[in-house]
């Protein structure tokens, strides 16, 4: 790359790519921030394999296995762009987690504590919106999916990155969301929208939940929109002992997604470890 102006026209064809790909903002956004890095490496290195497999070391210095390999599912995406698949490296081997991160598992009661603060505090939307997260198990993208229409159909259809999925709405969450939006003057669009009409993003949900973290004395490293899904799932799970029909309603192309959702903490083995009886 001879100068900035073709690295910046590489970039936007790049970008624009994505886009028309269906990605979504925040893909878009982690991507375009992952080629960056890799492009300024490359400004003192060979544009070969051998440079991606360096890059891949160096990454590897600094992070751990699993965050390397989204790194690299970004390299791989731009790889395929710039006609150079052959440049492409293998990822990380992963072992799969046994056991859930107990300092990040958001529980059952934490979630039933930031609901009451959120409702004592009289912050409904906040409230309306973790009981949906924690209702459906979707994610924070597919927020703006959960229209007046929607609700009043009891399911939602998603549209997202080539995949189409129903997401079912409980009556007694209809219910609720319906008492919403009568209160809130909601005639049609989504039911969570920003002052001036507009969707909620996950920079404005983030910020409410940090600050209600600490009305409800929860952890805050526990209090972020994907872990109301991760809960879903585990909830969920505990009930209906099927991974592939969790798999399916989570929208997880694998089971091997899934299986990191349902992951046990220590405690919770260690308990079915006593109920076997097995040390006598």
């Amino acid at each position: 790359m001879n100068s900035k102006s073709e690295k910046s026209d590489l970039l936007q064809r790049y970008k624009e790519e994505l886009i028309e790909n269906e990605k979504s903002e925040a893909t878009v956004i982690k991507y375009m921030r992952e080629v960056n890095l890799l492009l300024d490496y490359l400004e003192g290195h060979e544009r070969n394999k051998a440079s991606i497999l360096d890059y891949r070391e160096a990454l590897k210095k600094n992070f751990q296995a699993q965050t390397v390999n989204v790194k690299l599912a970004a390299i791989h995406s731009f790889l395929e762009f710039c006609n150079k698949p052959e440049w492409k490296v293998k990822f990380l081997k992963v072992q799969r987690r046994a056991f859930a991160d107990e300092a990040r598992e958001l529980t059952e009661k934490e979630y039933r504590v930031l609901l009451d603060t959120a409702k004592r505090r009289k912050k409904n939307r906040l409230y309306f919106v973790m009981l949906t997260l924690g209702g459906t198990g979707i994610r924070i993208s597919e927020l703006p999916y959960i229209t007046l229409e929607a609700v009043k159909k009891g399911k939602a259809e998603i549209s997202m990155k080539g995949k189409n999925r129903i997401i079912l709405i409980p009556k007694c969450l209809k219910e609720k969301l319906l008492a919403y939006a009568s209160q809130c003057g909601i005639k049609n669009g989504s039911l969570f929208q920003s002052r001036n009409g507009k969707p909620l993003n996950r920079s404005n949900i983030w910020r409410e939940l940090k600050r209600l973290c600490g009305e409800a004395a929860v952890n805050p490293e526990k209090v972020f929109p994907h872990n109301f899904r991760h809960l879903f799932a585990k909830c969920y799970y505990a009930i209906e002992k099927d991974i592939a029909h969790l798999a399916d309603i989570l929208g997880h192309s694998s089971v091997e997604t899934t299986r990191c959702y349902i992951a046990v903490s220590y405690k919770e083995h260690e308990e079915t470890l006593t109920r076997l009886r097995l040390i006598i």
